[in-house]
């Protein structure tokens, strides 16, 4: 019994731990890192937050810095005839490059990533379509050594009738993330 009430407490540190760390995580993120690349160099503290992007404009959450490249929707299927994957609604494609601007490895997580519709509308990435979207998905998905960089495709599957306005991007499911805009 003792063992088991020890075990228990022992676990229970340990996952407060690990909630701790992520919270410590966010706090820590919270700096010149989350402002877009222009206004990184012009850090006095805690200003306003961080302004929308466009697509072409790199902006930073975290140990991240995105550049959306492009956006492309309508598309009924991804992958080949043998092997894909088919929509629900249609596909729409977004091509980021991303940079580790850390000091440590960091993995980017596709399906931490959102889309929004204009009427606030939220859609998740669709990490299964992104495995055809991406010829090196393995790479994609694997960590980012600081500096290095990727590109690859995020996969988000929305209803034919919707038009995506903007993407909120993350360096992981708990940071603040930091939004471009699409349109």
């Amino acid at each position: 019994m003792r063992k088991t009430t020890t075990l228990a407490l022992l676990a229970t540190g340990l996952i407060a731990l690990g909630c701790g760390s992520g919270a410590a995580d966010k706090s820590t993120s919270s700096s010149a890192d989350d402002k877009p690349a222009s206004s990184a160099g012009s850090d006095k503290g805690e200003d306003a937050p961080a302004k929308t992007a466009k697509v072409g404009q790199a902006a930073r959450d975290g140990k991240f810095e995105f550049t959306v490249k492009s956006s492309k929707c309508g598309v009924a299927k991804i992958g080949t005839d043998v092997i894909g994957a088919k929509a629900q609604g249609q596909f729409c494609l977004v091509t980021v490059n991303v940079k580790n601007i850390g000091k440590e490895a960091q993995m980017f997580d596709g399906s931490s990533q959102k889309a929004y519709a204009a009427d606030g509308t939220e859609y998740s990435a669709d990490s299964g379509a992104a495995i055809y979207a991406n010829k090196n998905a393995e790479t994609f998905l694997n960590d980012i050594n600081p500096g290095n960089q990727v590109n690859g495709v995020v996969v988000f599957d929305i209803p034919k009738n919707v038009k995506l306005t903007k993407l909120e991007l993350h360096d992981s499911m708990f940071s603040g993330g930091v939004t471009v805009a699409l349109g």
